[in-house]
């Protein structure tokens, strides 16, 4: 027994089809978008600024390239991956600047296999607690990722964070 579908109806179950379908990529899409960690709305804080200026002039005087910078708008306890290329041997500096209200201040760096090659967590009331600054050697050339993260004690939901990128000697 064979039953005969009409066009009309095969192009409506079709529309839909392809009306769901277009939903999804959008949702997903809309989701990646709102993930993605180099479309970090900046945020303006002049203490903040002005602690990296004076971070960034200290050390080019002492013969560092400033590599990459970012002011970025963060949400509590929540990380903000950055993803850079750096080259064996080359002495980096990492430093991270956080919302002084905040309590914990972290920056996490990771190997292309996901191995942690550095750590390190400040307290709001140490000596220059939300400033970490950290000197690295890779041993290859490869990618890496740096992860920021802050804590604020008044559940702060915009926080104001600044990350830079340094590199000894030329470029």
């Amino acid at each position: 027994m064979v039953f005969y579908v009409p066009i009309r109806f095969k192009m409506k179950i079709l529309q839909k089809y392809i009306t769901l379908l277009l939903v999804c990529l959008a949702i997903v899409q809309s989701n990646a978008i709102a993930q993605d960690p180099n479309n970090v709305t900046p945020c303006d804080n002049a203490s903040i600024l002005h602690q990296a200026d004076s971070i960034k002039q200290l050390l080019i005087s002492k013969g560092f390239v400033l590599l990459k910078e970012a002011s970025l708008t963060m949400e509590n306890q929540y990380e903000i991956p950055v993803v850079v290329s750096l080259n064996a041997g080359n002495i980096y500096e990492v430093v991270f600047i956080g919302d002084i209200s905040s309590k914990i201040y972290e920056v996490r760096m990771f190997d292309w296999s996901e191995r942690q090659v550095i750590y390190q967590k400040k307290l709001w009331g140490d000596v220059d607690g939300n400033i970490i600054n950290v000197s690295y050697i890779p041993q290859y050339s490869e990618h890496y990722m740096i992860k920021v993260l802050q804590t604020n004690k008044k559940r702060k939901k915009d926080l104001c964070g600044y990350l830079m990128l340094l590199k000894k000697g030329n470029h």
